[in-house]
């Protein structure tokens, strides 16, 4: 098999040795669009992060191609419709619960967000840089007593809810899919949610159906002065209404680990999009570059169960070595 990894910098090397037992390996870090189609012209099998958008004209491009790797949970970098219709599999994190149970990087990171906005960080690192050491003009809010309201309680909101109950704040969680909530999390319908939580962090799987859910009605039904935390995706979140409920001051502030339709890593799509601008000249606006998942130990241990399943998907198909 010919095994084209598509973002290859920083990879795993046990991974790396495991790939290789399948056959020929080739290790890239691909930029441009340009470079993705030539890359994938040989391929059999391609293995991607988030960096690349892989339609229709990546199969185009790759006569050969019969499995696409994705160390991660969310598809949206993959247009699924036309990987079926090609009859090109696809292997990722989604459904894979007794792994994903002991990943908590993203969790963490959602954490760290509510931490930044509630101590407001930004600011007093910023105050410090300048010369600054007036503790005065920083004080932030305790987070003991608030309500923390958790949207979608699968495995990374069960982890936050853990976060909260720690932090000994009052929680809540909708998700119309999850019944079985624990003795320390209250649970109640999202209008609900929105009013009462000092706190609303997203956890949501994007999809037809959640696609835009936090939208305008969304935004004015939260409880003034609440911070809202998304390290989920941007599409859930229409941006338009999250900026007019910043810009109005209903919300105290906002940690977004995703935007709406990311694009590269050199970041020039970025000036195009007003909230990023709002950021820029408002600390209360945290804004991190898709990093929940990007940790040594997390990235490490991702790519080497995906190596493992793509060993296991060769061995059923006929490939095994």
């Amino acid at each position: 098999m010919r095994i084209v990894n598509t973002e290859s910098s920083g990879y795993s090397r046990n991974a790396a040795e495991r790939l290789a037992t399948l056959g020929e390996v080739l290790f890239l870090d691909v930029h441009t669009r340009q470079e993705l189609l030539d890359a994938a012209a040989e391929a059999e099998a391609l293995i991607v992060r988030l960096r690349h958008r892989i339609d229709a004209e990546v199969l185009q491009a790759a006569p050969h191609l019969r499995v696409v790797v994705t160390a991660t949970t969310g598809l949206n970098h993959i247009d699924m419709d036309a990987m079926r219709n090609a009859g090109v599999e696809v292997l990722s994190l989604r459904g894979e619960q007794e792994f994903l149970a002991n990943v908590t990087a993203t969790a963490e990171l959602t954490w760290s967000l509510v931490l930044a906005l509630s101590r407001r960080l930004p600011e007093s690192f910023g105050h410090v840089k300048h010369g600054g050491w007036n503790r005065d003009l920083l004080k932030g809010n305790e987070l003991k007593s608030k309500v923390l309201g958790i949207v979608g309680f699968g495995r990374l909101g069960r982890i936050v809810a853990e976060y909260g109950r720690a932090f000994r704040m009052q929680v809540l969680a909708t998700d119309p899919h999850r019944n079985d909530m624990p003795d320390h999390v209250e649970r109640v319908p999202l209008s609900e949610l929105l009013r009462r939580a000092d706190v609303v962090s997203l956890h949501v799987s994007l999809d037809e159906t959640t696609a835009g859910m936090i939208g305008p009605d969304e935004f004015r039904m939260m409880k003034p002065g609440a911070w809202f935390v998304n390290t989920s995706r941007g599409e859930l979140v229409n941006e338009a209404a999250l900026l007019e409920a910043l810009e109005s001051g209903r919300l105290a502030g906002a940690g977004l680990d995703v935007l709406a339709d990311e694009g590269g890593k050199d970041g020039e799509w970025l000036a195009t999009r007003p909230l990023f601008r709002y950021a820029q000249n408002n600390p209360s606006v945290i804004i991190t570059p898709h990093i929940g998942g990007a940790t040594h130990e997390s990235m490490a241990d991702t790519e080497m169960f995906m190596a493992e399943k793509l060993i296991h998907w060769c061995a059923a198909h006929g490939d095994g070595t």
